[in-house]
């Protein structure tokens, strides 16, 4: 079976479609923005986030949560 290759403009509008009859539209929305782009250097916020914060620390600090759940 060959089918013929949409324009990617026209892919995303039928599958919008196809989610919002199927999950809702609240959903595709939520669904759809897991994948938009963020914004910042994540990394590089993290490095000062977390820059007086040891590695123990941090599992130390997973152990704990996790004992709670």
């Amino acid at each position: 079976m060959r089918t013929a290759f949409k324009p990617l403009m026209e892919i995303n509008q039928q599958v919008v479609q196809i989610l919002s009859r199927e999950i809702g539209v609240v959903n595709t929305l939520r669904f759809i923005n897991q994948f938009t782009p963020g914004y910042g250097d994540y990394t590089e916020e993290r490095r000062k986030l977390y820059k007086n914060v040891t590695v123990d620390e941090i599992v130390a600090e997973i152990r704990k949560d996790r004992r709670k759940a």
